[in-house]
């Protein structure tokens, strides 16, 4: 059994991959508090126990987060309950895998997973989109180099700053609406933002298309990409799981190098 652990910036996703899937599925949220290492130590414990997981059958455990401050305290948490080291995604990974990535201290990791495993799934030249707290586009090439990234504000983003600086603005449900002719406030802010962020994905894959090449197919992920329908066509695949998937790959290739060393 795999253990891969991806911190965003809203929430912590955990899953525990065996016999060739995914079999469990937890998120958590992002909690950076002094109380952090003892909250994500009980809440990841009981977690296994709700789902009778045997510590003693992980093989590995790797970590991604784009919250620096949650690094040493997920790592420690993690190391503790699995009796294991812990591989963390970032610059001296990828020097032990020989994969190359550029400014490798400035882009999140995250999105480096998001590389690796869309080259590793498709092994096309492709344009990740990830729906998540950022939009983001990962341009990658055919041999797997990240070309470069567009990042805007993800949906619940510009949603909640809409609402949280404008005194009559509420919070709305992420409801994709049949008209962008808003008829009463909430109409008006989902036609607004959600059809907005359909024609920037659409307008950001088009101009990086220019630039780099039609060939480039575009893949989505992330937890908001169910709700642009709209897209469904543009994209080549839909995979949520496509991150984990990416951190997976690389654990398995740091255990598949130890063992030839």
């Amino acid at each position: 059994m795999i253990i891969a652990v991806d911190i965003g910036n809203s929430n912590v996703v955990v899953g525990a991959h065996e016999e060739g899937k995914w079999k469990h599925f937890w998120r958590l949220p992002t909690q950076k508090t002094e109380n952090s290492h003892l909250f994500y130590d009980i809440e990841i414990r009981n977690l296994l126990l709700e789902h009778s997981l045997d510590r003693d059958e992980v093989d590995g455990v790797i970590l991604s987060t784009v919250v620096p401050s949650l690094r040493s305290v997920m790592a420690e948490v993690l190391s503790s309950i699995f009796h294991s080291d812990v591989a963390i995604v970032g610059p001296d990974l990828y020097e032990s895998l020989s994969y190359k990535v550029p400014r490798p201290y400035e882009i999140g990791t995250d999105l480096v997973a998001n590389a690796y495993s869309a080259h590793r799934q498709f092994g096309r030249a492709c344009i990740v989109v990830d729906f998540g707290t950022a939009l983001t586009f990962t341009t990658v090439d055919k041999t797997g180099l990240i070309l470069g990234v567009a990042i805007a504000p993800g949906i619940k983003t510009a949603m909640k700053a809409l609402s949280s600086n404008t005194a009559q603005l509420p919070e709305i449900p992420l409801e994709l609406p049949d008209s962008v002719v808003g008829l009463h406030t909430t109409h008006a802010m989902q036609a607004g933002i959600l059809w907005g962020y359909v024609g920037i994905a659409k307008e950001l894959i088009s101009k990086i298309r220019e630039e780099v090449g039609q060939e480039y197919i575009a893949v989505a992920t992330g937890g908001l990409s169910f709700v642009m329908t709209p897209l469904k066509d543009l994209f080549y695949n839909i995979d949520p799981e496509l991150t984990l998937n990416g951190l997976k790959y690389m654990l398995e290739d740091v255990i598949a190098n130890k063992s030839k060393n």
